[in-house]
């Protein structure tokens, strides 16, 4: 009995080992394990093939390294002697201060002109010395030095700026080709690919730091074109500018912001984006051409969706603003349109658009592909530019915070008429509009984000032209039913929605 025990056990024991390096010739050969097919059942979950972590990032590194520049900036900025007795009050000794000229000349000095060094990093994308960077590593600069890989150091000159984007090309003079990084493709990028961030952070110059793509199209409120690659590679001060490189060894991002209060959060300018303003960068010094389709849009949230008759998962940008004589204007593009596609590209988050539209040139004819209540019609628009055309939504200066009395309607709000004189402040039409004086706290309309000082234009496509249009639209509504507000904000107008409880 003893002797059958321990063949059992023995048996099991190596077929646990033989299972075990099954398992492990698959993940080492790449091949992985898959839990599907008939074997596991109908729509079981099949494991994708998984080669691994890389053991070593020793080899790209090696390769690439060299490409990575130190980049140190000097700027001049006014300063004015500390006078530690400014706030004191008048002398004790009156007009008559002896020390009164002494304290004068010593802290009422002229301004003087103190040198700001800052560091940051950038990376050789030519072999004729040209390098990218971030625009805000240099900007205002007086004097860039740059320190190569092997601790030789340059003076730069910056060759083009883009604000908006966030890049800048500088240039030095070699006497020989340098080496430079191969610029790759940040649209293949996969959340979950490994890649490795190379920088000066905190001055230490040539640090490398490597993990995953962890998000993207991250919007961070940087600017009108946040599209960010997000990863935990350890991103700090000193690494702006500097390159995120793939396992290819290609440059996928440019190293660009932190959330100083968070770990493993980094962010990168998709190199996609620069490459596209690149030639203008270095033929003009700045963006001189940036397609414009003249449209204001917001996130398509569900309650907006259903609001026009569309399904809760469509995908989109829902347009709350058409600028007058812009190309979706003359286009026939209006107000309400849900933007699905732009030249053939599905558009799922509204920060997609316009990038995409800035990257097309001015005077190109685009496609795109609107819902207008619930029909899909494809529009074509002659874009203009962007850069000529500056038109910018705002209101002017808000309305001073409105009196906090009287009972909330059905909607949860308290509305009065515009004021003759307020129409041009609040940038609407004479008799236009009713203005928001407070918001019911717990209500629909709180939770959707309406706010004291909006003003609504339109509810459920009823234009508002005073407080009888406002009622005779709120009889209207009953419990159940989905609002959708037009509303006028200080930045331009935007809709709103929420189900009546």
């Amino acid at each position: 009995m003893k002797r059958i025990l321990f063949f059992v056990l023995v048996s099991v024991s190596l077929f646990s080992l033989s299972l075990d390096a099954k398992w492990t010739d698959r993940f080492q050969s790449g091949k992985g394990v898959s839990g599907g097919g008939a074997e596991a059942g109908q729509g079981a979950t099949k494991v994708i093939p998984y080669a691994g972590a890389p053991e070593s990032f020793h080899l790209l590194v090696e390769g690439v390294s060299n490409t990575v520049v130190n980049i140190s900036t000097t700027k001049k900025v006014k300063v004015r002697p500390f006078n530690p007795f400014k706030d004191f009050g008048p002398s004790p000794f009156g007009s008559e201060d002896p020390f009164k000229d002494f304290f004068d000349k010593f802290f009422d000095a002229p301004e003087m002109i103190r040198p700001e060094r800052s560091l940051g990093s950038g990376f050789l994308f030519k072999p004729d010395g040209y390098i990218l960077t971030n625009n805000h590593v240099v900007a205002g600069a007086d004097e860039i030095i740059v320190t190569l890989a092997d601790e030789r150091k340059y003076k730069a000159k910056v060759v083009g700026t883009d604000e908006d984007t966030d890049i800048a090309v500088i240039k030095i003079n070699a006497p020989s080709p340098l080496p430079y990084a191969t610029l790759g493709d940040s649209d293949e990028l996969n959340i979950g690919d490994w890649v490795v961030a190379i920088g000066n952070p905190f001055g230490l110059s040539h640090t490398v730091t490597a993990g995953i793509v962890s998000a993207k199209g991250r919007v961070i409120g940087a600017g009108k074109y946040d599209n960010f690659i997000q990863t935990d590679a350890s991103i700090n001060p000193g690494n702006s500018g500097g390159p995120l490189f793939n396992m290819k060894g290609e440059v996928v991002g440019i190293n660009t912001a932190i959330f100083a209060a968070g770990q493993g959060l980094g962010f990168a300018i998709p190199i996609n984006m620069a490459k596209k303003f690149l030639p203008q960068l270095m033929e003009f010094g700045k963006v001189k051409d940036r397609g414009w389709l003249g449209v204001g849009v917001q996130e398509l949230t569900p309650e907006l969706a259903k609001s026009l008759g569309l399904s809760e998962n469509q995908t989109g940008v829902l347009i709350n603003q058409v600028f007058p004589d812009s190309p979706a204007s003359k286009a026939g593009i209006k107000r309400g349109d849900v933007i699905t596609k732009f030249n053939g590209t599905e558009i799922k988050k509204y920060n997609e658009l316009p990038g995409l539209v800035a990257s097309v040139q001015p005077g190109t004819e685009a496609e795109v592909t609107i819902l207008r209540k619930g029909e899909e019609k494809t529009v074509k628009v002659v874009l203009g530019n962007r850069e000529a055309s500056k038109e910018v939504a705002s209101a002017g200066e808000e309305e001073e915070t409105p009196s906090q009395k009287g009972a909330a309607d059905k909607l949860g709000l308290v509305v009065r008429g515009v004021k003759p004189e307020e129409a041009s402040k609040l940038g609407i039409e004479q008799g236009r509009g009713v203005v928001v004086e407070r918001v019911e706290p717990g209500s629909a309309a709180e939770d959707a984000d309406v706010r004291s000082g909006d003003v609504i234009l339109e509810i459920n496509e009823m234009e508002i032209d005073g407080i009888k249009a406002y009622q005779a639209a709120l009889a209207k509504i009953s419990k159940g039913d989905i609002v959708r507000l037009l509303i006028r904000r200080s930045f331009g107008t935007i809709y709103l929605a929420f189900t009546l409880q």
